[in-house]
C-alpha cells in the first residue's frame, strides 16, 4: 500500500513541476506579447497580409522573391567559404522591452574551419528620434583553444571590450592557419 502511495505522490510531484515549468513559459510568452499594443499588432498583421498577397512595396512577383532569395543564399554561401564561419545554432530571448530600449539575450554556436565556438551576450538597443544604437554587454566566449595562451588572452580581451567584429575577423584568420598547421602535422605523422 505504501509503495502505491509513493508512486502516486511521485507522479503528483512530477505533474506539479511540469505545471510550474509551463506556467513560467506562459509568463515569458505573455511578457513578450504585452510589449506590443493592440494597434501595433493589427498593423503588423495587415503588413504581413499585404506582403503575403504581394501588395507590399518593392517585392513584385513570386519569381522576383525567389531570385532575391537565391541571391541571398549565394551571398551567404560565399561568406561561409570566404570566412570559414558556419553558425550551427542561434537562440534569442527578449529580456526587456520598452518604447525606446530593448535588451535581448543571444546564444550562438558554430564552427570556423575545424574550431568550434560558443558565444553568449546581451544586445542593448536604444532608439532616439533619429537613430538606433546597439551595445553588446555580458559577452562570454567559449572556444577550443587547447593550451594556446595567446588565444585565451585574446578571448579575455574580446570579452572585456565586447567587440564581436574583431573576434570574428581574428577567429577566421586564426582558424584558417590552425587548420593548415593541423594538416601539416598530420602529414608528417
Amino acid at each position: 500500500m505504501d509503495n502505491t502511495c509513493q508512486v502516486y505522490e511521485d507522479e503528483i510531484q512530477s505533474l506539479e513541476e511540469e505545471i510550474k515549468l509551463l506556467t513560467e513559459q506562459y509568463k515569458d510568452i505573455q511578457q513578450e506579447s504585452t510589449f506590443y499594443s493592440e494597434k501595433e499588432i493589427l498593423m503588423a498583421i495587415k503588413s504581413f497580409q499585404g506582403e503575403f498577397q504581394g501588395e507590399s512595396k518593392g517585392y513584385g512577383s513570386p519569381s522576383d522573391l525567389k531570385a532575391q532569395l537565391e541571391s541571398l543564399e549565394a551571398d551567404l554561401s560565399f561568406l561561409m567559404k570566404f570566412t570559414g564561419i558556419q553558425f550551427t545554432r542561434h537562440s534569442k530571448k527578449t529580456v526587456e522591452r520598452t518604447r525606446n530600449r530593448t535588451v535581448q539575450k543571444h546564444r550562438l554556436s558554430g564552427t570556423c574551419y575545424s574550431l568550434s565556438f560558443q558565444l553568449e551576450f546581451q544586445l542593448l538597443e536604444m532608439q532616439d528620434e533619429e537613430k538606433v544604437s546597439s551595445v553588446i554587454t555580458d559577452l562570454c566566449i567559449v572556444m577550443e583553444s587547447g593550451e594556446d595562451l595567446n588565444v585565451s588572452e585574446f578571448v579575455s580581451r574580446t570579452e572585456e571590450h565586447g567587440d564581436l567584429l574583431t573576434f570574428f575577423r581574428s577567429l577566421s584568420s586564426y582558424a584558417e592557419w590552425y587548420e593548415h598547421r593541423r594538416r601539416t602535422f598530420l602529414h608528417f605523422k
